[in-house]
C-alpha cells in the first residue's frame, strides 16, 4: 500500500533549529533552489543536517521555462548539483519567465498561451529534466492581467505540457483562487478540471488584496495565513483526486514556527480525511 502523503513546509533560516528538532511525523521541507547554490557555508550545512532527518523538496524559481531561449546551463548545472547532493523528493518550477538575453526580472512573468509557448517549453522542461535526471513537477501562475494571443485554455495547456514533456503539475490552490479572481473566471470549474494523475504537489499560501484598487487585484504574497476559500479548493481538490503531497508556504511576514506547524496540521488533517479515489 501507497504511504500516505504528508503536508510540509517552507523551510526558513530563522527555524532552522525548530525544524531540525520538529517530530518526524511525516514532515518534509521544501527550499528554493536558488537559495542553495553554493559551494559551502551556513546555508548548506543546515540544510545537510536537516536532510539527514527529513525528507527535502527542491523548487527552482529562476530556469525562466517559459522564456523564448533554453535555460542558462550554468543555473542548470548548479540545480543538478543540488539534485545529486539531497536526492529531493520532490523537483518543481515554474511556468513562467524571468530571463530573456542576459536580463534578469525580479518576476515570474506571464506569456500567451499559444502553440509555439508550448512547444519551446515542452523543449526546456525536457531539457531540465534531461539535466537533472529526473522527472519534474511544473506549477500553474499567479496572474494579473489578461494577456492577447492564447490559443489554449490554462489547464488545456497544463495538461499538454505534461503529456509532451513528460512532467507532473504542482498545483498551487492559492494561484488558481488569485488567477480566477483577478481575470473573472471559476476557480471550482479550474480545480474541477485538473488532470488528478499529472498532480505530484500542492501548494498553499496567503494572498492580499492590492489595497490601492480597493480590492479589485489579489496579490499572491506568501505573506499572509492561507484564506478559507483558498482551504475550501484544496478540500474540494482532494476529494476529487486522493491527496497529494502539500506545502504550506510563507516566504513574508513570517510567523512563528508553531503558527506554520498549526495550518500545516489543518491540511494533515484533510489529507488524512481523503481517501484515494477509485478513478482520479
Amino acid at each position: 500500500m501507497r504511504s500516505h502523503p504528508h503536508a510540509g513546509l517552507g523551510l526558513k533560516p530563522q527555524h532552522y533549529a525548530e525544524a531540525l528538532s520538529a517530530p518526524s511525523d511525516g514532515l518534509w521541507f521544501e527550499v528554493h533552489a536558488e537559495n542553495h547554490m553554493a559551494a559551502g557555508g551556513p546555508r548548506l550545512a543546515w540544510l545537510d543536517a536537516i536532510a539527514r532527518d527529513k525528507p527535502i523538496s527542491l523548487h527552482g524559481v529562476g530556469l525562466s521555462l517559459a522564456a523564448d531561449e533554453p535555460p542558462d546551463e550554468a543555473h542548470l548545472d548548479a540545480f543538478r548539483r543540488l539534485v545529486d547532493r539531497y536526492d529531493p523528493m520532490l523537483v518543481s518550477e515554474h511556468l513562467a519567465w524571468s530571463r530573456r538575453r542576459g536580463v534578469h526580472a525580479p518576476d515570474l512573468l506571464p506569456f500567451p498561451r499559444s502553440r509555439p509557448a508550448l512547444d519551446r517549453i515542452c523543449a526546456n522542461v525536457g531539457r531540465m529534466q534531461d539535466a537533472l535526471r529526473r522527472r519534474v513537477l511544473i506549477e500553474n501562475p499567479s496572474l494579473y492581467l489578461a494577456l492577447a494571443g492564447h490559443e489554449f485554455g490554462e489547464v488545456e495547456f497544463l495538461a499538454e505540457l505534461c503529456r509532451c514533456a513528460g512532467c507532473g503539475l504542482l498545483l498551487d490552490v492559492n494561484n488558481v483562487f488569485v488567477s480566477a479572481a483577478n481575470l473573472g473566471f471559476s476557480a471550482e470549474a479550474y480545480v474541477d478540471a485538473v488532470p488528478g494523475e499529472a498532480v505530484g504537489e500542492i501548494h498553499l499560501a496567503g494572498h492580499q488584496a492590492d489595497a490601492r484598487l480597493g480590492g479589485a487585484l489579489l496579490i499572491d504574497t506568501h505573506g499572509a495565513p492561507v484564506a478559507e476559500p483558498v482551504w475550501m479548493l484544496y478540500a474540494r481538490l482532494i476529494r476529487r483526486i486522493g491527496p497529494r503531497p502539500t506545502l504550506i508556504e510563507r516566504d513574508d511576514a513570517v510567523p512563528a514556527f508553531a503558527d506554520l506547524m498549526a495550518e500545516r496540521g489543518r491540511a494533515e488533517r484533510l489529507l488524512a480525511a481523503c481517501r484515494e479515489p477509485v478513478h482520479a
